[in-house]
């Protein structure tokens, strides 16, 4: 990757001008005020960088055409549940209201009704357009309620209307998009059992001039939804499940959909994500989505959802805000003092390895761990005579490996040995930060559904070298992040976020010494490149999560210039083991990580847009993504 790539670009100040009026000039100081000097600085940056591919004209593209929306209107399921519109209003300006509904009975799937209570019941132009609409549409329902209760008993109020087999929430002020319920229904197709059904969403202007800021979202997934309620719109629940989970509860108020969905899908037998945009989020001066400081309490009330989530669920966790507003952290205590075995390969390098062992002796809080150093053929007297002096300390066992080197086949070989309950792969050129971080990775790998955890890892200038891994990026699997300002906190705050992947590092890997031996350990046909997104995968197939923690902050002091695979028999080797993936993982090679989006690029590490057909923009992203420049980096460990 270049720094033409590379996520750390400058402010677009044409883009600030634009942007200027007396009200964001407002907000520009709340923000100021709130976050200090640096950290507005910084957001200002990630808000006002130019835009890889200008959402814009990608929306423009990606929007489906009228022939388009005319086909879906003339096509009939097999299945068509009636689905019920839940719509809670309270003095909804005219010209919002009439948009709202209007973007409901432009649905091109028509098995639906639209519940509206009506909270506004001196707003005597409320009760006259919810009547006319009423009249020309039977699918278009609405009581008046005598007063407001607040939000969330007023979209109770509005479910008690329903007749569907399934729920959607839709705010009174935002919008659907008119093929939103078709491709609902039509992936309900192939998914019987979805009680839970998400979209991706954008925003929109108040005047609807202006869509920005998509929130293209991945797939279930349980970490990243406890730190943020990044499913929020459009969400779809079985009526059954609403019954089973309970309604809106006003003591939650602010974040009353937080927690229902926290109840909804922990009662779900399958929640299924549409990796459409499907629904637009209007911002104003009144609304969270453009004020966040505007509601603290609705954050308060965030990080009550969570608590009660990890109560219902038995797990032990301490939540927290972060500095940015309605991100949170779960801190998971450690239960117990279980053995963590780490295990370190090793040629040579002995000042990378010195630094490396003191740096986790003195700056680790976490005792309990042995190290176990395995190696490989070394030939300087240097390395062997810092052996016998690391030998003097119990905790570290010398192990010997006589072949080839064979990255998997050398921490296989260490983890027989290893008599820990917790193993943690750990590159030599790893030197630790927080003193925290072991402790932090154990305390999330102890979760009994958890297989896996990988850290943040930061090179020697502060920039990002791993946060999480995507598959499928440059062809096989890559690094998210690379290259960008580690006080960065990147596409919506997710290289900051604990959260679900299908793929972290084996630079600094945590893993249940039973589920490694579940999944196989590492597959020795990989020998340097992709075995631990090989490993990942096969911890994922047993039904593991793999944890992206970027609360384990290290340093990663290999070289960003590292040796290139250029000759014969590298290039043979490497060649050999992509096919080997593609062989072995076809599946989301070809279906797309379910912890990334289908509209993102496979090119840019900044979850960049992934240009589409018909854009009038240059479109750069026909670049090959097979084999590409960074698709090595992620597991290459020819430099151990």
């Amino acid at each position: 990757m270049n720094k033409q790539q590379s996520t750390g670009g400058k402010i677009q100040w044409l883009r600030v001008l634009k942007k200027l009026s007396p009200y964001t000039v407002q907000k520009g100081f709340r923000y100021l005020k709130h976050y200090g000097p640096k950290e507005f600085w910084i957001r200002l940056h990630e808000r006002f960088e130019p835009e890889e591919v200008p959402y814009a004209p990608w929306y423009q593209a990606y929007a489906p055409d009228e022939e388009t929306l005319d086909r879906q209107r003339t096509h009939r399921f097999k299945y068509e549940p009636l689905i019920s519109i839940i719509v809670p209003a309270y003095q909804t300006p005219t010209e919002f209201l009439k948009q709202m509904i209007d973007s409901v009975t432009g649905q091109t799937y028509g098995v639906w009704e639209l519940c509206i209570a009506n909270a506004s019941p001196d707003n005597e132009e409320m009760q006259r357009i919810l009547a006319e609409y009423a009249a020309r549409d039977e699918r278009v329902r609405f009581c008046n309620l005598k007063e407001n209760l607040g939000i969330a008993e007023n979209t109770n109020k509005a479910f008690a209307m329903a007749k569907g087999e399934f729920l959607g929430l839709l705010d009174h002020d935002d919008l659907l998009a008119p093929n939103a319920l078709y491709e609902i229904v039509q992936t309900l197709q192939t998914h019987p059992e979805a009680d839970a059904v998400y979209t991706d969403e954008d925003k929109v202007t108040t005047e609807l001039d202006e869509h920005f800021q998509p929130h293209l979202k991945p797939d279930f997934n349980l970490d990243l939804l406890r730190s943020n309620n990044y499913i929020c719109h459009f969400f779809m629940v079985r009526r059954s499940v609403v019954e089973q989970a309970g309604g809106f509860r006003r003591e939650f108020d602010g974040a009353q959909d937080y927690d229902f969905i926290f109840r909804c899908t922990e009662a779900a037998r399958e929640v299924v994500h549409v990796p459409e945009i499907l629904y637009h989020w209007r911002t104003h001066k009144a609304s969270t989505a453009d004020n966040p400081a505007s509601k603290m309490y609705a954050f308060e009330a965030g990080k009550r959802a969570i608590e009660e989530h990890l109560k219902r669920t038995g797990v032990r966790g301490v939540v927290s805000h972060t500095p940015d507003l309605g991100f949170y952290r779960v801190q998971y205590p450690v239960q117990g003092q279980p053995l963590v075995s780490v295990i370190i390969p090793n040629k040579d390098e002995k000042e990378t390895l010195q630094t490396c062992m003191e740096s986790l002796k003195s700056n680790t809080d976490y005792q309990n761990f042995e190290i176990i150093i395995v190696e490989n053929n070394s030939t300087t007297e240097e390395i062997f005579q810092y052996y016998k002096e690391l030998s003097r300390d119990p905790r570290i066992r010398l192990l010997r490996w006589t072949k080839a080197f064979n990255y998997s086949a050398i921490n296989n070989f260490g983890a027989s040995h290893a008599r820990g309950e917790y193993l943690l792969f750990l590159n030599n050129d790893i030197k630790t930060i927080q003193p925290s971080w072991m402790e932090e990775m154990l305390g999330v790998c102890q979760r009994p559904e958890v297989g896996a955890v990988g850290a943040k890892l930061i090179y020697p200038d502060h920039t990002i070298q791993h946060a999480g891994c995507v598959v499928g990026m440059g062809g096989i699997a890559g690094h998210m992040f690379v290259d960008m300002p580690a006080d960065r906190t990147g596409y919506l705050h997710k290289a900051s976020l604990l959260q679900d992947m299908s793929a972290v590092t084996a630079a600094c890997m945590m893993m249940k010494k039973k589920v490694f031996e579940k999944a196989g350990g590492f597959t020795e046909e990989l020998a340097v490149a992709f075995n631990d997104v090989d490993l990942c995968l096969k911890v994922r197939k047993e039904d593991f999560l793999i944890v992206y923690d970027p609360y384990a902050e290290l340093y990663h002091m290999e070289s960003k210039t590292r040796g290139a695979e250029d000759s014969e028999e590298k290039v043979r080797r490497f060649q050999t083991e992509i096919e080997y993936m593609r062989c072995h993982w076809l599946d989301i090679l070809k279906n797309g990580d379910p912890y990334y989006n289908k509209n993102l690029s496979l090119t840019k590490w900044n979850y960049s847009l992934k240009p589409l057909p018909g854009m009038s923009w240059k479109d750069d992203e026909k670049k090959k993504e097979a084999g590409g420049n960074h698709a090595g980096n992620i597991s290459d460990h020819s430099q151990l």
